[in-house]
C-alpha cells in the first residue's frame, strides 16, 4: 500500500483510497476520505454531484432576480471553498466530468495556494462557485517577500569584481597585449654602450699629437675581500698608491670601487699574478699626447675616464673627434645570463674624425726653445710666441711658457693651463703704431717722406707724452716709425682723428675675436671714440694705450700688412678626415684692410726698423725682415692702475720682407732684465724666424 502524501495545506492525498476513482483523492486531516461527492459534504466543502450542481445552478438562476439570494449563496460559497483551500485538495477527485466541476485554486498548479483563503462563513452543501474567479487575499500567517540587503550588496560587489577582472583580462590579452609584451621584453633586454674610437690629432706632416690607446683600470668589490689591509699591502705598490688609501677603499661598504684608472698595459701582469679575490681588471681607452708639453696649450686634453675634451682643440672639436657611440642589446634571464636565440642587436660605433693641424712640430719646437731661453735670460714671468702664414691664416706654431704635460696634470695651476696667446690681453704699445701710420697712409694724409716737427713733449689733460730715443727735431713718417717716436705718431694720429683711427682699428680686428677655431678666445677691448677724451683723447690710443689685444690679434694685424692688405682668418685645423676618408678643408674668411700699395710702403718702414732703428736685434742672417718693437707699462686689472715696475715687451715682424712667408709675434710678460721689446723680444723673433724659413724651405735673399 502506497504511503499517503500530505499536502502542505494539511490534506492527505492518496491514490489508492478508492481503486475505482482515477487520480488522487482528498483526505480530511483526520485521515478519513471525504463523503461521496454525489451527496456533497458541507464540512469538508467537497463539491456536490453533477445532479445537485445542476439543481443548485437552476436555483441560483431562479433567484437571481430577488437581489439577495445571490449574495447569500456567494457568502456560503466563499466559506466552502476557503475551507477546501485550507485542506489543499487538488487534482482530479472523480471521473472525467469532475474536471468541469472543480474550481481553479490560485497559487498551486491549477490555481490553488494552501492557506490562501479565510473562512468567511458556514459552508452550505449546495454552494458551488467553481467557475468564478475569486480575489486572492493574504492570510494572517503569510509574510511579504523582503530581499536581504546584505546579500544584494555582496552580489553587486561580486558582479563588479568579476566585471573588472574581465575588463582587465580583455585589456591585457587584447587591446594592450602587444604593449605589455613589449614591456616584458624591454625588462629582459640589457643595453650596453659601445664607445667610439676618438679621432687622432696630427700635425701638418702626419705626426701624432694626440692618440687613443688601450689601458688597464683596476677596480674591486669590497664585499668579496675578507682582509682589506692585507690586500692593500699587496696591491698598493702595483697601482702606485699609498697602502692606507687602498685599504680604505677596500673596506668601504659598497660593491664597486675604482682603485686605479688608465694604467699602462704592462701593469696588468703583476696584478693578475697577485690573484687577489674581489680585484678585477678592465680595459679602457686612454688618451696620450706623444708631443707632451710642446703642444699642450694648442691640443689641450680630455677628461680622465671618459675622454671628453676639456681644453684646447680637444674641447673645440670634441664632437668631431668623439664620433658616435654604438650600442649592444642582449636579452638576459633573471640571473643575468644571455638567453640563447634571444634578442641580440649590435649597432656599431662610428669612429671620430681625425684632425690635421696647421702646426709644424719643428717650428713649434724652435719657438719653445727660443722662448724658454728668453724667459731664463730676462726673468720674465711668462711668454708667448705665435707663428703665422699670412697668406692662408694657418697657425704654424703657438707656444706658451710655462707649459704642462697634458698626460699628467696633477698639481698644475689653472693659470698654467691657459693658452695665453689667445686668452690673455695686454696693451700693445708701440706695435700699435703700425695701425696709426698705415691708416694715415691709406687715407692719403701723409706719405712715407712727409716731415713732422717733433716737440720735446706733448701734454694732454693730465698726461705728459715724451720720446725715449734720441732723434732729430724733424722726422719723416718713415723715421717716426724707425725710431718709434711717440710724439711723431701722436701728431699723425691727431690728423687722422679718433673716428677714422677707430674705423681702421676695427678693420684690423682689434676689439673683436679673430674667430680662430679655439675655445675661450678673448676679444680684447676697444672703446668707442667718444670715450677716448675721457683719458688722453686720440694720443694714447695712437701709440697703443687704452686698448687691449691678444698676441694672436696683433699677429693678425701684421699678417694683413704682410699679405698685401688682406686679413685672413687664423686657424689651427687644416682639414678633418672622417672615418670613411672624407676630407673637409677649413675655409677661412678674409677681408681687404689696406691697399697693396699702402701695405708695401708699410713693409718698407718695418724693414728700416730692423736695419736702422730699435729692432736691430731682430735681424735674420740671409733674409730681409721687418718688424716693430713694443714696450708698455703693464696695466694691473686688480688695482685698476699701471704698474710702476712691470712692463710688457713685444716684437712682431715678418720675413722675407718683399713676399713674407711667416709672421712671428713675441710677447714677454714682466721681464726684469732687457725689459724692452728691442732687447728682450727681438732676439726671440730672430731665432724663430730663421728656423721657420728653413723648415718651409724658403730660399735666402740674394746678397
Amino acid at each position: 500500500m502506497a504511503r499517503p502524501w500530505v499536502h502542505p495545506g494539511g490534506a492527505l492525498l492518496r491514490d489508492d483510497l478508492d481503486p475505482g476513482r482515477a487520480g488522487p483523492q482528498c483526505l480530511h486531516p483526520s485521515g478519513h476520505p471525504p463523503a461521496d461527492r454525489g451527496r456533497g459534504d458541507p464540512v469538508l466543502g467537497v463539491a456536490a454531484s453533477p445532479r445537485r450542481t445542476a439543481v443548485a445552478g437552476a436555483d441560483r438562476r431562479g433567484r437571481r432576480g430577488d437581489g439577495h439570494g445571490l449574495s447569500q449563496r456567494n457568502g456560503d460559497h466563499r466559506g466552502s471553498w476557503s475551507r477546501q483551500s485550507e485542506f489543499g485538495c487538488r487534482g482530479r477527485l472523480g471521473g472525467p466530468q469532475d474536471a468541469l466541476e472543480r474550481p481553479a485554486l490560485i497559487g498551486l498548479p491549477g490555481g490553488g495556494t494552501p492557506g490562501a483563503w479565510r473562512r468567511r462563513g458556514p459552508a452550505t452543501a449546495g454552494s458551488r462557485r467553481g467557475h468564478r474567479k475569486v480575489p486572492r487575499r493574504r492570510t494572517m500567517g503569510s509574510r511579504p517577500f523582503r530581499p536581504n540587503a546584505r546579500l544584494i550588496a555582496v552580489g553587486v560587489a561580486l558582479v563588479l569584481a568579476w566585471t573588472m577582472v574581465g575588463y582587465r583580462l580583455t585589456v591585457v590579452q587584447g587591446a594592450r597585449a602587444e604593449a605589455f609584451a613589449a614591456r616584458g621584453l624591454d625588462q629582459r633586454l640589457q643595453r650596453l654602450t659601445l664607445a667610439a674610437d676618438r679621432g687622432t690629432i696630427f700635425d701638418r706632416d702626419g705626426r701624432e699629437l694626440a692618440v687613443t690607446v688601450d689601458s688597464i683600470t683596476v677596480y674591486a668589490n669590497p664585499r668579496e675581500i675578507t682582509d682589506p689591509l692585507e690586500a692593500a699591502r699587496t696591491l698598493a705598490p702595483l697601482v702606485g698608491r699609498e697602502v692606507r688609501g687602498v685599504a680604505d677603499d677596500l673596506a668601504s661598504d659598497t660593491e664597486f670601487v675604482y682603485l686605479a684608472r688608465q694604467l699602462d698595459l704592462a701593469a696588468a701582469g703583476p696584478i693578475r699574478e697577485a690573484d687577489l679575490p674581489g680585484v678585477y681588471l678592465l680595459v679602457e681607452p686612454k688618451r696620450i699626447y706623444p708631443a707632451g708639453d710642446l703642444t699642450a696649450h694648442v691640443v689641450g686634453f680630455v677628461r680622465d675616464g671618459d675622454n671628453v675634451g676639456l681644453e684646447g682643440l680637444e674641447l673645440f672639436y670634441d664632437a668631431a673627434l668623439a664620433g658616435r657611440p654604438g650600442s649592444l642589446i642582449v636579452e638576459r634571464d633573471p640571473q643575468g645570463r644571455a638567453i640563447p636565440q634571444g634578442e641580440y642587436h649590435v649597432e656599431p660605433a662610428e669612429p671620430g674624425s681625425d684632425l690635421v693641424l696647421t702646426i709644424k712640430t719643428e717650428i713649434q719646437f724652435a719657438a719653445a726653445q727660443a722662448l724658454a731661453a728668453a724667459i731664463e735670460r730676462t726673468g720674465a714671468a711668462s711668454g708667448s710666441v705665435v707663428v703665422l702664414d699670412p697668406a692662408t691664416g694657418a697657425i704654424l706654431a703657438m707656444v706658451n711658457l710655462p707649459s704642462f704635460d697634458p698626460s699628467s696634470r696633477l698639481g698644475v695651476s689653472a693659470e698654467a693651463l691657459r693658452n695665453r696667446a689667445v686668452t690673455d690681453v695686454f696693451e700693445p704699445g708701440s706695435t700699435q703704431k703700425l695701425v696709426t701710420i698705415s691708416a694715415a697712409l691709406e687715407s692719403g694724409l701723409v706719405t712715407p717722406g712727409t716731415p713732422f716737427e717733433i716737440p720735446e713733449k706733448i701734454e694732454i689733460l693730465d698726461t705728459v707724452f715724451e720720446d725715449f730715443t734720441e732723434h732729430a727735431g724733424t722726422l719723416t713718417v718713415t723715421e717716426i716709425v724707425t725710431h718709434s717716436s711717440n710724439l711723431g705718431t701722436i701728431l699723425i694720429g691727431e690728423e687722422l682723428g679718433s673716428r677714422r683711427l677707430h674705423s681702421f682699428m676695427v678693420a684690423f680686428g682689434e676689439g673683436t675675436a679673430t674667430g680662430v677655431d679655439f675655445p675661450g678666445e678673448a676679444p680684447g677691448m676697444l672703446r668707442d671714440p667718444d670715450e677716448w677724451c675721457i683719458t688722453t683723447c686720440v694720443a694714447g690710443t695712437s701709440i697703443g694705450y687704452r686698448v687691449s689685444v691678444t698676441a694672436l690679434q696683433m699677429a693678425m694685424v701684421y699678417a694683413a700688412v704682410a699679405n698685401d692688405g688682406v686679413w685672413v682668418q687664423p686657424h689651427f685645423v687644416a682639414e678633418t678626415v672622417a672615418a670613411d676618408g672624407t676630407r673637409v678643408s677649413f675655409e677661412a674668411v678674409e677681408r681687404q684692410v689696406l691697399s697693396p700699395a699702402t701695405a708695401a710702403q708699410m713693409r718698407a718702414m718695418l724693414e728700416a726698423v730692423v736695419q736702422l732703428g730699435t729692432g736691430t736685434a731682430a735681424a735674420v742672417p740671409g733674409y730681409r725682415v721687418g718688424g716693430k718693437t713694443g714696450t708698455t707699462e703693464k696695466y694691473l686689472e686688480s688695482e685698476q692702475a699701471y704698474s710702476t715696475d712691470a712692463v710688457v715687451a713685444s716684437f712682431i715682424g715678418m720675413a722675407p720682407i718683399d713676399h713674407p712667408r711667416v709672421v712671428v709675434a713675441v710677447v714677454l710678460d714682466s721681464p726684469r732684465q732687457d725689459a724692452t721689446g728691442g732687447r728682450g723680444a727681438a732676439p726671440v723673433f730672430a731665432a724663430v724666424t730663421l728656423a721657420a724659413l728653413n723648415q718651409l724651405g724658403v730660399t735666402p735673399d740674394a746678397g
